[in-house]
Order: structure tokens, then C-alpha cells, then sequence
């Protein structure tokens, strides 16, 4: 319970409240349970008060003329604070362990250090916050929006990621913590880009869905073509990756320093399809013919894995080698019309189905 004397001082205004706080500084305040719901706390100090399960939903905390509210280490575990306006706040080391922050204002706040967990910021509002080695552990995360808020040493564990909103516009001042569990939880669903910023290897990302139980959509591919076909290849690759299709190719992700040869060998390795875009200059290609002697290597009974598209009729006046094995055991896409809109997209959107996963078929 709340205790009645601290209780009393702050309904004599904010004025009382903060000079009694001036000249008792050593004094912790206690307001554990209090309804607060019609108090004026906008410009207060509560910096170190305990407020654990205090009634202050609705509150407009918006700071007025000496600036953001002052929450710090404020302790408002398993509190009441829906729709509660924390707009520019300092509740940096604020304990919000089990509060119910649903569909409250933190844009611009300052959440450093926080502990969310177990709390409840469905429909929540972060934008801009400062979340930096915040712990967000088990808090229902569902409809917050996180758009340019920054994280950093931020502890994501047992979350639903798949339902928040701006997780590609979040700042990465340093990795994060993102717990198996979250992505169990989400399913997979959660953006590449945060990911990455959080501080996650490409490698999980990649095979992060099927892990996940949540099965591929496409194939991944290696895109294999001639650097004199490169404005197609570009162009494909863009447009495979807006569609969700897990794709490489070399002017992109060649790493400064990498080794041509063992790179493309073991990318061939981990992508499930190579893309051979089939020209008069990638016929002629040494290393197109060593990349699809590798795809070829790799395929077993039931398992294609070359799939052949063109962009002229050189192909199709070859008897020799390893164009005319393509010719005649594959089917080739047709892409010699790629300049003209609607010729490739009729193609493209040919390739993008055979690239559609066995899983995602079913």
C-alpha cells in the first residue's frame, strides 16, 4: 500500500512535491497501489518512485515547460499505465516488469536500460525511443510500433516479432540479444534487415523459416551469368529479392578479399537452385561452365537444381558440350524479349512460379 503521507504531499500539487523531494532527497517515495488516474503528474519528479501497481492510465506525461518527465528508475512494475502518454520521458532504468503499457505514447522516450518484461505493449507507440540495453524478455509486442527507435545490447527473448511494426527502420548503435525462442515464436517473420543490424549471421538468416517451422515461399538461387549480361542479371536479382526469393550474385555480395573460385563454389553449395542465364557471352564464360558443372554435380534423382533461362538464340544452335546437355535437358525460360516490359514480366513471373518451393506448393 501506498504510503499515506507521500500520498498526500503530491496532492498538494507538483510545486509541494517536487520541493519536498528537493529537501528529502534521501527519502524513497512509496506509492505502491495508489489510483493516480486524476493526479497532475506532468511535470513531477518521480524519479525513484516506487509506483507498482498504481493506476495512472491515461495519463498525458507530455513535458511542458521544464521538460521531459522524470521517471528514472522509477518502479511501475505490474502498473496500470494503457494509453498513458510517456512522450520524451526519462524512464531510463525505469522496472515496468509485468506493467500494462498497452497502447501507451513513448515516442522519443527515453527507455535505456528499462526492464519491459512481461509487460504488455500491444499497440504501444516507440517510435524514436532510446532502448538501448533495454530488456524486453517475454512483453507482448504485438502492433508496437518501433519505427526509428535505436536499440543496442536491447534483450529480445521469448517475443512475437512477426506483428511489430518498423523493425526495418530500427537504429543498430550495437547488437542485440535475439533469443531462439523469438524466432520460434515469430515464425521466421521477422525483417533481414534488423536482423542483420542486430547482430545475427547471414548464415542463420538464411535458413532461419525452415528452422522455424515455417517453410520457404521460393527456392534460393545463385544467379550464373556473363559480367557482359550484367544490367539483366541486376535487374533480375532486384526484382527476385522484392519477391521474396532468397538470391546472390556476385557484384553484390563478393566480399572485399574473398577468393573467386572457393566463394562461388561453396555459395553453389548453399543456395538450393543456380539461375544460369544462358547469352552468347555466358556460352563462351569459363566460369559459367565451371558453375554449372557444380550445379550439375550437386543435383540427384528428384532434385534439379540448374534452372536455365536465355536472353538471345545462341543456345539453341549449339550440338556440343555442356550448352547442348542444357538444351536438350531442360526446359529454358525466355528471356530474349527482357527490354520489353511486358515480355519479361510475363517470363518473370513464369520463373518466379517454377521457384516456388515443393513446401509452399502443398
Amino acid at each position: 500500500m501506498a504510503n499515506e503521507e507521500h500520498l498526500n504531499i503530491l496532492k498538494q500539487g507538483t510545486r509541494v512535491w517536487n520541493q519536498w523531494r528537493f529537501e528529502t532527497a534521501t527519502v524513497s517515495p512509496d506509492l505502491t497501489g495508489a489510483d493516480l488516474r486524476e493526479a497532475d503528474l506532468s511535470e513531477a519528479d518521480l524519479s525513484g518512485v516506487n509506483l507498482s501497481a498504481t493506476r495512472v492510465s491515461g495519463l498525458n506525461l507530455t513535458p511542458l515547460r521544464s521538460g521531459p518527465a522524470n521517471l528514472s528508475q522509477v518502479i511501475f512494475s505490474e502498473a496500470d499505465l494503457r494509453r498513458t502518454v510517456f512522450r520524451r520521458a526519462n524512464l531510463s532504468e525505469a522496472d515496468l516488469l509485468g506493467a500494462n503499457l498497452s497502447h501507451a505514447d513513448l515516442r522519443e522516450a527515453d527507455l535505456s536500460e528499462v526492464d519491459f518484461s512481461q509487460a504488455n505493449l500491444s499497440g504501444a507507440s516507440l517510435t524514436g525511443a532510446n532502448l538501448m540495453g533495454a530488456n524486453l524478455s517475454h512483453a507482448d509486442l504485438n502492433g508496437t510500433d518501433f519505427s526509428n527507435a535505436t536499440i543496442g545490447f536491447t534483450t529480445f527473448v521469448d517475443n512475437d516479432l512477426s506483428r511489430v511494426v518498423g523493425l526495418d527502420s530500427v537504429k543498430h548503435s550495437a547488437p542485440s540479444g535475439i533469443g531462439i525462442d523469438t524466432i520460434y515464436t515469430s515464425k521466421g517473420n521477422i525483417p533481414e534487415v534488423f536482423l542483420r543490424g542486430a547482430g545475427v549471421p547471414d548464415n542463420f538468416i538464411a535458413y532461419m523459416r525452415s528452422l522455424a517451422g515455417s517453410a520457404f515461399e521460393y527456392y534460393s538461387c545463385f544467379i550464373s551469368y556473363s559480367s557482359k549480361n550484367h544490367d539483366f542479371a541486376e535487374r533480375l536479382h532486384a526484382d527476385l529479392q522484392s519477391r521474396g526469393v532468397r538470391c546472390w550474385f556476385a557484384p553484390e555480395d563478393m566480399k572485399i578479399g574473398d577468393r573467386i573460385r572457393p566463394r562461388i563454389d561453396e555459395t553453389i553449395r548453399l543456395h538450393d537452385k543456380l539461375l544460369l542465364v544462358l547469352s552468347r557471352e555466358s556460352i563462351a564464360s569459363e566460369w559459367v561452365e565451371a558453375e554449372v558443372e557444380a550445379a550439375i554435380e550437386k543435383e540427384k534423382p528428384g532434385r534439379t537444381v540448374l534452372f536455365p533461362i536465355r536472353l538471345d538464340d545462341a543456345v539453341m544452335g549449339i550440338n556440343s558440350g555442356w550448352p547442348a546437355l542444357v538444351k536438350r535437358t531442360r526446359h529454358i525460360g525466355d528471356f530474349t524479349r527482357w527490354k520489353e516490359h511486358d515480355d519479361y514480366q510475363k517470363a518473370f513471373d513464369r520463373l518466379l512460379r517454377d521457384l516456388k518451393s515443393d513446401e509452399a506448393k502443398t
